[in-house]
């Protein structure tokens, strides 16, 4: 990867021998290893163990968990949070098992709506609950930074499923609790 950032660096007519260049694409390439360390990581390892049997059936809410990615289609970084909430069937996961289940999807070249889609199929997976919200809010640099230049703009998605998908009032009070 070094060689290719160096390749870079000469495409866009700089020199890559200058001072402060010299060790850039050792450095670049160091950050983009730990900008895309998902995918490296898998489900299980992640979890390490942390399901736990509980007899609560009552909501449970992880939100503003701070997430950075990169886009697929520009590889410019995305940055924002995510809101996740689950009804548990007999099983609960750590509490930290739910923002390392952000970090492992979005340290991915992404778009958000996958993004958003991925976290809600694994925390399902692996509570077998009776459902599952994601709301993802965030600001895109590519949008931002290039394009249409706009620094206001905010996206947010959301995946619903289960009783969050079918029934409008947990997903209301999902929605409620996260703003």
């Amino acid at each position: 990867m070094e060689k290719e950032f160096k390749k870079i660096i000469e495409a866009i007519g700089e020199d890559p021998d200058r001072e402060g260049l010299l060790k850039t694409p050792e450095r670049a390439s160091r950050a983009m290893s730990f900008l895309t360390q998902g995918y490296n990581q898998t489900l299980e390892s992640i979890l390490n163990g942390a399901v736990f049997e509980s007899d609560s059936d009552e909501m449970v809410i992880v939100k503003d968990i701070e997430l950075y990615s990169m886009c697929e289609h520009h590889m410019l970084p995305f940055i924002g949070k995510c809101h996740v909430a689950y009804l548990p069937q007999r099983k609960v996961i750590g509490l930290s098992k739910v923002a390392r289940i952000v970090d492992m999807y979005a340290r991915r070249l992404q778009i958000q709506e996958n993004l958003t889609k991925q976290i809600a199929t694994a925390i399902q997976e692996v509570t077998h609950g009776q459902g599952v919200g994601v709301v993802v809010e965030s600001k895109h640099l590519c949008m931002m930074m290039r394009g249409v230049e706009k620094q206001n703009s905010t996206m947010t998605t959301s995946v619903m499923l289960g009783r969050f998908r079918k029934d409008i009032n947990t997903r209301n009070e999902f929605l409620s609790l996260i703003r």
